[in-house]
């Protein structure tokens, strides 16, 4: 059966990501990596029976779920209505070994029995071709194969082979172990080494963690949440997906469902952002390295989206053989977003880049060359500020000049006259400078709506949107500007509804939108504290908060009546804005001390 809402935990390691429900099915899992085929798609309700990797317990009577103290590995009880019970721990092997991470395509479970005499069957059921076929399975003495498309999925295991095999049910008398990954033969006793990567894996996240710079509010919140976003960076090219999913609709029953699976400069340089303000630089450093590596024009010319491994091209199409979450088709592979033209694009490279500049704990900082790299984005960006594009929100049928994307074509000039002011380069400083105040005295003037008394969504429009209150944020305006208050004013009174924010509330291509966009929420939070009105913004952080699934983890949307979580999961956008307004929120750390 598949799971009937978001209460799922992620585990991960850099290389890919799983997502496992309240039961500990894994529902979701992209192999070899995260934009690769869905072997285990049960999330996304297969027509072929399968598409999951489940402990079940007869007689079912309730489940908890945690993780492990700051860690990514996740422990899930079930109990039986006859006073057993059993505890299935999960998590993908992360370390430091020679010298570099070993973080391979692997999945590890642990079974052991806390009480009473269980029956259980284990079901490992992976699909291939996005769920259109069984692969094939062949079986050693103790493991199992199946020959998935381009990869070998290996399943090693101390359980009896043929219980596994034929899916037997069995009374769990001892602890069992489960090692599913490459197609190679471990040199060492399965116990021994689950054991081992579960102690050198709890280490290496309790000491990522300890380094965190976190507020000292909302501890547990922050933690869980620079934990998911590091979970959804690709580190063998250092690109930052949206989310795992495809295709979780932003609400019940629309056509809103989209393929996340790939890296959103904007999206990638926000989570940058919130992870450099935790302290977490490398995700910046691998960052920067995709960056880089992209095939970027001379002319600087940047998509909006592109794949994990530098694909340009992300053709979309739907999966017939998919029905989707909870059967709400279509269910869709590829974005057509990369042929879209979205200039904000190129001040977000920039932003992400900044503090390598400024940062001197850093062993490689930017230098002049790096800064010569970046200046055709600043290009680009003066270029491309006043011209129509579409958006953030990447509307289909519709282009504007998009007062978001000018502004952080402002930040692309602004930002660029700051460094070249590091390195002594007068003549870029001018250049920079004179750029950005250009921009700037055009955005004002431009974007300004005097009969409606607050910036609009666009050059000469009259909308609202909620990108707009992230001008104070980037330094476009001072917080306490009037022009600023009363926006964020209007927004408060004509996006809001009950704990949420619309993006906008005009008819799009898709018709009204009918969720709130969290990141929107949170962004209203911030501009709450930052115009003063702190104890509502704390108010409010405490209502979305508790909106979070049990885990801790959030989607993209939340529905307005029952803050019921919809869209792609976990979604990056969603846990950039959560630790962005913790550290704008919380008290210092000399209150408590």
């Amino acid at each position: 059966m598949a799971s009937r809402n978001l209460n799922l935990g992620v585990v991960g390691n850099g290389s890919f990501g799983a997502l496992i429900d309240a039961q500990a099915r894994v529902t979701w899992c992209c192999v070899p990596a995260f934009d690769g085929d869905p072997a285990f798609c049960a999330l996304l309700e297969p027509e072929l029976d399968g598409g999951d990797w489940a402990i079940e317990l007869e007689d079912l009577a309730e489940t908890e779920q945690a993780y492990a103290n700051n860690t990514a590995i996740l422990r899930t009880i079930l109990r039986d209505n006859r006073g057993g019970a059993i505890e299935i721990t999960d998590f993908a092997p992360r370390w430091h070994q020679n010298a570099r991470f070993y973080r391979p395509v692997m999945l590890i479970r642990r079974v052991r029995v806390l009480s009473g005499n269980p029956r259980v069957r284990a079901r490992l059921r992976p699909l291939a071709d996005w769920g259109a076929r069984v692969p094939e399975r062949t079986w050693g003495s103790n493991h199992l194969r199946f020959l998935l498309p381009g990869f070998t999925l290996r399943m090693t295991t101390d359980m009896p082979l043929r219980l596994l095999r034929d899916e037997l049910p069995f009374v769990l008398d001892r602890e069992l172990h489960f090692v599913l990954g490459p197609d190679e033969t471990l040199t060492e006793p399965i116990a021994a080494f689950v054991r081992d990567a579960e102690h050198r894996t709890t280490g290496y996240w309790r000491e990522w963690v300890r380094y965190l710079s976190i507020p000292p509010e909302w501890q547990e919140a922050v933690i869980r949440s620079a934990i998911t976003l590091k979970l959804c960076q690709y580190e063998d090219s250092g690109g930052i997906i949206a989310a795992m999913t495809t295709s979780i609709p932003e609400a019940p029953h629309t056509p809103r469902n989209w393929d996340y699976r790939y890296c959103w400069l904007r999206d990638a340089a926000f989570v940058v952002r919130a992870l450099n303000r935790l302290g977490a630089t490398r995700t910046m450093e691998e960052y920067l390295r995709y960056i880089f590596n992209l095939a970027v024009g001379e002319d600087g010319a940047l998509q909006p989206v592109y794949g994990i491994a530098y694909e340009a091209t992300l053709a979309e199409e739907e999966v017939p053989q998919l029905k989707g979450y909870r059967g709400m088709g279509p269910v869709r592979r590829g974005n057509l977003a990369w042929l879209q033209k979205q200039h904000d694009v190129y001040g977000s490279v920039v932003l992400a880049s900044t503090q390598l500049f400024f940062d001197r704990r850093l062993e490689h900082r930017g230098d002049e060359a790096m800064f010569r790299r970046l200046e055709p984005l600043g290009e680009r960006a003066f270029a491309l500020h006043d011209q129509p594009d579409a958006g953030l929100w990447e509307f289909r049928g519709r282009a504007h000049v998009h007062t978001y994307s000018s502004v952080m074509c402002w930040a692309a000039c602004d930002r660029l006259a700051k460094i070249a002011d590091s390195f002594a380069l007068h003549d870029r400083t001018q250049l920079w400078r004179e750029r950005a105040d250009t921009i700037r005295a055009r955005v004002l003037a431009e974007a300004w709506n005097v009969e409606q008394g607050h910036f609009a969504d666009a050059f000469g429009g009259e909308r609202l949107d909620a990108s707009l209150l992230l001008l104070a944020d980037l330094g476009f305006i001072a917080a306490d500007d009037p022009r600023f208050i009363a926006t964020v004013e209007a927004i408060g009174s004509k996006l809001k509804r009950g704990d949420g924010l619309f993006r906008y509330v005009v008819a799009d291509d898709f018709g009204e939108p009918e969720t709130s966009f969290t990141i929107c929420t949170f962004w209203y939070i911030d501009a709450l504290a930052a115009i003063g009105r702190k104890d509502e913004a704390r108010a409010l952080f405490e209502r979305v908060l508790a909106r979070r699934n049990p885990l801790g983890l959030l989607s993209e949307d939340l529905a307005f009546e029952d803050g019921e979580a919809w869209g792609n999961f976990p979604q990056t956008y969603s846990h950039v804005g959560l630790v962005m307004a913790a550290m704008q929120l919380s008290r210092p750390w000399q209150d408590f001390s």
